[in-house]
């Protein structure tokens, strides 16, 4: 009798499932047949858009067999795509079709709101007021795909803004709409050659096109890269009307791309792009990359400057790209303006988040930016299929928490993230943290709900089988010489000099021995930064940070 009882319920399930999907159900239909069948929130129909295709559920099958395929070791250092098991990829009338819905799909969720979330967004914040932040989202992002054995899967995009919209918090921002980049926009960084070239691959018919494993040619490049440019150049150009102070766009972050060459699943550097638009506006940038690999094409374009310092915190040695040296630090009026961290993999969140603040810290002292960009990558977090490091999601949004409290001007863009879930669980944290608004633990039900089992969680734990490979000495080391670099800094142009105890101020401008008598905190300052440990719960203390006494 258990047994002909399940397989009806089964039977009954399935029969519901394929009558939805293979009609035109309006979304109140839905809405009242869901509430019944999703009490548990194990039931498998994945999406409350305002009308549902057979279609979506061929789609949501590949993404979510995607998101789960093997965990793959990435060591070669040669590619930033490592071989993996073939995907179905959907048909290209199915994609058409899905194009379609997606791009009104938002329109259609804003309008009915099938799962409302109920829960209290608290009126405690952590600065003197709410932070006025604007969020940028692109429907149809989403939509583009690399082919179907690559990792890198924009899809992600659209399970982000999901489930950003499900938490309730997009009624606590601004929210708006790219406008995609020019031609013209992209050759301010990019030579007129490599976009000509962009433009021939976009049109080509062909099945068989060019590129290589990391960045194949697929039809409609130019229009992906116009809209990835376009978003963080939108986000730029609304930072530099001063209306707002954090900006956010997760469909950025794309920072291996150089002038002339597409590189490790970058076509454009959008994040160039905004930076030379900020710089319109801002005498210094401080761009901040915690994307497990090396930030080298960002690096590469300001690495004789000095309105920029790029700073990346990235694994080092047999890992692509191979570059970032902690040697390499500019060259010319751009001396000492680069700042790499090179790790070993396993790190953790107590040592990397002490020495991340200890680092930023020194930096914004000395170079005192009046803009910062943080790319965010969500490659470095435990568990990706690519990255090597062990950070949770509560450990690498405490990074973005400490340069919010930085009362900078603050652009957060998105990056690496090979494990679609917990990308989109990652920057929903981080954008929780950026409006200063608690959310629970507990995902709400939405339309990638099923992509999140079995633990149906917000935060993901870091693993516990992992060694950590940065031994004490090693990461004093890397901060006594990072540190010391950034103490014997010139001050960039326009940069105030520090006021002295003693002396008074000085006025800007000033030959070097006017700046030495603004002397840099005294280390024991510094371990004011780590003997608090309460923005990590579950942790009994920051592991080896007396050593820094000496840096």
């Amino acid at each position: 009798l258990l047994f002909s009882a399940a397989v009806l319920k089964s039977v009954f399930t399935w029969g519901v499932d394929i009558f939805l999907l293979n009609l035109y159900v309006p979304v109140s239909w839905i809405s009242s047949v869901l509430c019944l069948l999703s009490e548990k929130k194990k039931y498998s129909l994945l999406s409350t858009c305002a009308y549902l295709l057979p279609a979506l559920r061929v789609y949501s099958n590949f993404a979510l067999f995607s998101c789960n395929a093997g965990l793959c070791k990435h060591e070669s250092g040669s590619s930033a795509l490592p071989n993996m098991p073939g995907l179905v990829e959907p048909s290209v009338e199915q994609a058409s079709i899905l194009v379609n819905l997606r791009l009104n799909e938002m329109d259609a969720l804003e309008k009915h709101e099938v799962f409302p979330t109920k829960f209290n967004f608290g009126s405690k914040t952590t600065d003197d007021y709410k932070k006025r932040v604007v969020y940028f989202s692109d429907d149809t992002i989403g939509n583009f795909s690399f082919t179907s054995r690559h990792l890198m899967k924009p899809f992600r995009a659209a399970m982000t803004d999901s489930l950003v919209q499900s938490y309730g918090l997009t009624q606590c921002m601004k929210v708006m709409k790219t406008e995609w980049a020019s031609e013209d926009d992209l050759k301010v960084f990019h030579t007129n050659e490599y976009i000509e070239a962009i433009k021939v691959a976009t049109k080509t018919k062909s099945k068989k096109r060019g590129g290589d494993a990391d960045c194949p040619e697929f039809f409609g490049v130019l229009e992906y890269c116009r809209a990835v440019a376009g978003s963080s150049l939108s986000s730029a150009r609304v930072m530099n009307m001063r209306t707002s102070d954090i900006i956010i766009n997760w469909n950025g972050g794309m920072h291996h791309a150089k002038s002339y060459e597409a590189s490790g699943f970058c076509f454009i550097n959008d994040i160039v792009l905004a930076i030379l638009e900020l710089l319109k506006v801002y005498d210094r940038v401080l761009y901040v990359d915690i994307d497990c690999h090396h930030g080298d094409g960002v690096e590469e374009a300001f690495y004789t400057t000095n309105r920029v310092m790029t700073v990346s915190f990235h694994k080092y040695g047999d890992f692509f790209p191979g570059s970032g040296r902690l040697e390499d630090i500019g060259l010319d009026e751009g001396e000492k303006y680069a700042v790499n961290v090179p790790l070993n993999s396993g790190i953790g969140d107590a040592n990397y988040v002490a020495l991340f603040r200890m680092i930023i810290t020194k930096i914004v002292e000395h170079f005192r930016p009046s803009a910062i960009v943080m790319q965010c990558g969500a490659d470095s977090l435990a568990h990706d299929r690519l990255g090597c490091f062990n950070l949770s999601v509560s450990g690498h949004g405490e990074c973005v928490k400490f340069v919010r409290s930085l009362q900078i001007p603050l652009m957060l863009l998105g990056g690496g993230g090979y494990s679609l879930h917990n990308v989109a669980r990652c920057w929903t944290y981080e954008t929780s943290i950026a409006l200063d608004v608690p959310i629970n633990n507990d995902l709400p039900f939405h339309e990638y709900y099923n992509f999140y089992s079995p633990s149906f969680k917000l935060h993901l734990p870091a693993a516990k089988n992992v060694l950590d490979m940065n031994g004490t000495r090693y990461l004093e080391y890397i901060g006594k010489y990072i540190c010391e670099n950034i103490r014997s800094l010139e001050h960039a142009p326009s940069v105030e000099i520090k006021d002295n105890k003693n002396s008074g101020s000085s006025s800007p401008g000033k030959d070097s021995e006017d700046s030495e008598s603004s002397s840099p905190p005294e280390d024991s300052e510094l371990l004011d930064i780590f003997e608090e440990n309460e923005w990590l719960p579950g942790i009994d203390g920051i592991v080896h940070l007396k050593m820094f006494i000496r840096i």
